[in-house]
């Protein structure tokens, strides 16, 4: 496959965004986060969309990373700013990582809300290693996802995990053979297409909120009052009562 920009693509109510720089092990260059912000917007304003996958093109690395030779004068704002608005994404979100990790692709992926590796891939954050301090943003999710302990291991040695670290520290939620990544994605997507939608869009942006430690307890409660009163809700519980 020729290097490209990354891409989206939609089949039925799935968003797929593919990183497609396959020789260069699917490096973020510093024009892809304008590509990547509006493939997000795009994603998010199309009618019947339920979920957004994110993975790597290739079967060896999910990303290395934003382009080395950009770090010292091309890594402002934009990368940042893209990650936020993945992160943001008020639709569920899911990282196929089909190979390996590294650099700020480990942030880009702690961005979404899961995380399914394949056997075989490792994780590694240079950062340290290179002179960079890393950024807030970044720090914060580390933290906040894998806990202090685990960012620490990570930001201060630079040493690699693999597979299996990966998954105990929780930087994966499971842990598949390569040729089953898809299979394990498409599950997740059939949970997601049980749950109603409406309560999917203001769970995940009250988690976010609770978890970034802005707590608005009148926000929360308004969201499950509301819920209370829905149609939505009525209707699954005479489903399930007809079942009975």
């Amino acid at each position: 496959m020729q290097d490209q920009a990354p891409a989206l693509a939609f089949e039925g109510d799935v968003a797929t965004l593919t990183l497609r720089r396959v020789s260069q092990h699917n490096r973020i260059a510093p024009d892809d986060c304008a590509v990547i912000s509006g493939h997000l917007r795009r994603a998010a304003d199309r009618n019947g969309i339920r979920a957004l996958v994110l993975t790597g093109a290739g079967e060896k690395t999910f990303s290395s990373g934003y382009t080395l030779g950009a770090i010292r004068d091309q890594l402002d704002s934009r990368f940042e700013d893209m990650l936020d608005e993945l992160e943001a994404f008020p639709l569920p979100t899911i990282c196929a990582l089909n190979g390996s990790v590294y650099g700020g692709a480990t942030d880009l992926a702690l961005c979404c809300d899961f995380r399914i590796g394949v056997a075989g891939s490792r994780f590694l954050m240079p950062a340290s290693r290179i002179g960079l301090h890393y950024y807030p943003g970044g720090i914060r999710r580390y933290v906040t996802v894998l806990g202090l302990a685990a960012a620490k291991k990570l930001f201060l040695t630079g040493q690699a995990i693999h597979d299996r670290e990966m998954l105990r520290i929780g930087f994966l939620h499971e842990l598949v053979d390569p040729g089953d990544l898809m299979a394990a994605v498409e599950r997740y997507v059939e949970g997601i297409r049980a749950c109603e939608p409406a309560v999917l869009r203001s769970m995940k942006a009250d988690l976010m909120q609770v978890a970034a430690g802005r707590w608005d307890e009148a926000g929360l409660r308004a969201h499950y009052e509301a819920s209370l009163r829905s149609d939505a809700l009525a209707s699954r519980l005479d489903a399930l009562a007809g079942k009975s």
